[in-house]
C-alpha cells in the first residue's frame, strides 16, 4: 500500500501555543513511524507551513489532491482531520465523495477517523463541523479586533497607497514616501489646471513616471505589477488617487468586505459604514484642494454651467477597439473652451493604445439628434390624434421643467458672478445663451396653448437638441470611426434599441 502524508501548520495553531506539537518536523515524524508500523510505503510527504485550513489554494494540498486524483497512492494521513482542511465543505467534497471515487481512504491518527472503518463517517462528520465552528469563531474575533484598531485609526492594510510608505518601527502608521508623494501633488495640480483624468495620465506616461504598480514592484512591495495595472499610467489609477481622502491625512478603511470567512470574495461597503480618522498621519494634499478638485472633476462630467449630464454620457464608444469614449477640453482664445471625445485606450497612453477617434462633442450631438428626428420622424406622423394629446401634453410639462432649470440656471450664474466665480465676459455669454434658450421654450409653449382649441393636434416638435432621457430610451450605443482627415469625413454609428426598417448608418463631414 501505497499512502501520503499531509502536513500542515499555520499561524493560528503558533498564537494558540501548539507550536513545538503541532510543528511540521513533528506531524512528519509521528505519520512515517504510523506508516512504517504498517509495512505502508511512502509515495510523498506534502507540506504546507504558514497556511490556514480554510485556504483551498495551500500549493501542497492541491499538488495532493492532483496526484490522488491519478491514483498515484491509495491512502492519505494526516495527524488530524483538521490538518487536512477546516472546511466542511472540502471534507465532504473529498473524504466522503472523490477519495472513495478514486480508491484512496483517508485516515487522521489523532482523530481516530478511519473512512475504511464502517461507521466513522459520522465521527469524521462532528470533526468537520467543530473545525468549521472554529473557523468562524477565528474569523468573527479577527474580524472584532481589525475593526478596532480601524476606529483607533491604525493603518492595517497590506502596503499604503502610492504616496505613502509603512513606518519601520509601528507597521500600524504610515509616512510620506517624498518620491512618490511628489507626484501625487503633481497630479492634483494638473487636476486644478483642468485637465482630465485621461490627459494626467498620458501626461505622466510622457514624462517616463512609472505608474504605482511598477514603483511598488521595484521597491519589493508588490508581488505582482501585471496584475495591477502594469507599468503604464491609466485614467483609472488617476482617478483612484484623485478620489482618495487619504492624501489629506485622513485615515479612511473598510471601503470593502469579504463576503464570508470562506470566500476571498470582496464586496463594497456603504459609505456611511467606512472608518474615518482625521489627523492620523502628514496629509500630502491640502483639504481645501482636494475639495476644489473634486468639485471641477465633478463639473467635467456635466456637459456645461446648467449641470445636466450630457446626452451621449455612457453611449459613445470607439469603433475600432470598442473602449469608452472619454471627454477632454481645449480653450482657445479669450475663454473659449472646446470638448472633444477621444479613445480612453489612446488616452491610457499605453503602448498599444488605439488612436485618438477625437470628435467634437457638439458637432456629435448635433449628428446624432439629426438622425434621431429622421428616426422618430416616421413615428410621430402615423401617430392617431389622441395620442398626439397626450404627446403635447407630455412636451409641454417638459418645456416647462426645461423652462424653470434655465430659471434656476440664471439664478446661479448671477450668484456666481457677484461671488466672482464667474468673469463678466463668460457671465455675459452663458447669461445670452440661456436667455435665448429660455424664449425659443417659451414660444415653443405659446404655440401649444394656441393649438388647444386645434380640432386637429399638431404634430408634437421633434427635439433640437436630444435630451439624455430620450437619448437613452433609443440608443443602444454609439461609435466613432476615425477621422479620414483626406476626405473629410468620419463614420458614426449608431445601434438603436429597437428595431427599425432603414440602416441609418453614414458618415458625416467633419466639423
Amino acid at each position: 500500500m501505497r499512502c501520503a502524508i499531509y502536513a500542515r501548520l499555520s499561524r493560528e495553531d503558533e498564537d494558540r501555543g501548539g507550536g513545538e506539537s503541532e510543528s511540521i518536523r513533528n506531524q512528519k515524524s509521528l505519520l512515517l513511524r504510523y506508516a512504517a508500523e504498517r509495512d505502508w510505503e511512502v509515495y510523498g510527504l506534502y507540506c504546507d507551513e504558514d497556511y490556514s485550513g480554510a485556504d483551498r489554494t495551500r500549493p501542497e494540498f492541491r499538488r495532493m489532491i492532483e496526484d490522488a486524483r491519478q491514483r498515484k497512492f491509495q491512502i492519505v494521513l494526516c495527524k488530524t482531520q483538521s490538518r487536512f482542511t477546516r472546511d466542511m465543505e472540502l471534507v465532504e467534497k473529498y473524504i466522503h465523495g472523490l477519495f472513495p471515487r478514486w480508491g484512496i481512504r483517508f485516515i487522521a491518527v489523532a482523530d481516530n477517523a478511519d473512512s475504511a472503518v464502517r461507521g466513522n463517517k459520522k465521527a469524521r462528520q462532528i470533526n468537520g463541523l467543530v473545525n468549521e465552528w472554529y473557523l468562524e469563531d477565528l474569523s468573527e474575533s479577527i474580524r472584532v479586533v481589525l475593526d478596532h484598531k480601524r476606529r483607533e485609526g491604525k493603518f492595517i492594510g497590506g502596503y499604503p497607497v502610492y504616496g505613502y510608505r509603512r513606518d519601520e518601527r509601528d507597521h500600524s502608521r504610515i509616512l510620506i514616501d517624498p518620491e512618490a508623494a511628489e507626484v501625487v501633488r503633481q497630479i492634483f495640480r494638473l487636476a486644478l489646471a483642468g485637465l482630465g483624468d485621461g490627459r494626467i495620465a498620458a501626461r505622466l506616461n510622457e514624462m517616463g513616471i512609472e505608474s504605482p504598480a511598477a514603483y511598488k514592484a521595484g521597491k519589493g512591495w508588490l508581488r505582482d505589477p501585471a496584475g495591477q495595472g502594469g507599468g503604464v499610467w491609466t485614467r483609472t489609477a488617476v482617478g483612484r488617487i484623485l478620489r482618495n481622502e487619504v492624501y489629506t491625512g485622513t485615515m479612511v478603511q473598510g471601503r470593502r468586505r469579504r463576503m464570508s470567512y470562506k470566500s476571498a470574495a470582496m464586496v463594497p461597503v456603504p459609505e456611511r459604514e467606512w472608518f474615518r480618522v482625521e489627523g492620523t498621519h502628514e496629509a500630502i494634499v491640502d483639504r481645501d484642494v482636494f475639495r476644489a478638485v473634486a468639485e471641477k472633476r465633478q463639473k467635467r462630467s456635466k456637459s456645461d454651467g446648467r449641470g445636466e449630464t450630457h446626452p451621449l454620457s455612457g453611449l459613445v464608444f470607439c469603433a475600432d477597439c470598442g473602449a469608452p469614449m472619454g471627454k477632454y477640453s481645449t480653450r482657445r482664445g479669450a475663454g473659449e473652451e472646446r470638448s472633444y471625445l477621444r479613445c480612453r485606450s489612446y488616452l491610457s497612453g499605453g503602448p498599444a493604445r488605439c488612436s485618438s477617434h477625437s470628435i467634437r462633442m457638439d458637432a456629435l450631438l448635433a449628428t446624432v439628434t439629426e438622425r434621431a428626428r429622421g428616426y422618430l420622424a416616421p413615428v410621430v406622423d402615423t401617430m392617431p390624434p389622441v395620442e398626439r394629446r397626450a404627446a403635447r401634453e407630455t412636451e409641454r410639462r417638459r418645456l416647462e421643467a426645461e423652462a424653470e432649470r434655465r430659471s434656476a440656471a440664471l439664478r446661479q450664474l448671477c450668484l456666481d458672478r457677484a461671488s466672482g466665480l464667474v468673469e463678466a465676459e463668460e457671465f455675459a455669454e452663458l447669461n445670452r445663451a440661456i436667455l435665448g434658450e429660455r424664449r425659443a421654450i417659451a414660444d415653443r409653449l405659446a404655440a401649444l396653448a394656441a393649438a388647444q382649441t386645434s380640432s386637429v393636434p399638431p404634430r408634437p416638435a421633434l427635439p433640437e437638441r436630444l435630451p439624455r432621457v430620450l437619448a437613452t430610451a433609443l440608443i443602444r450605443r454609439v461609435e466613432v470611426g476615425q477621422a479620414d482627415r483626406a476626405g473629410g469625413t468620419q463614420n458614426v454609428k449608431i445601434v438603436w434599441s429597437f428595431p427599425k426598417p432603414e440602416d441609418r448608418t453614414g458618415a458625416r463631414q467633419i466639423l
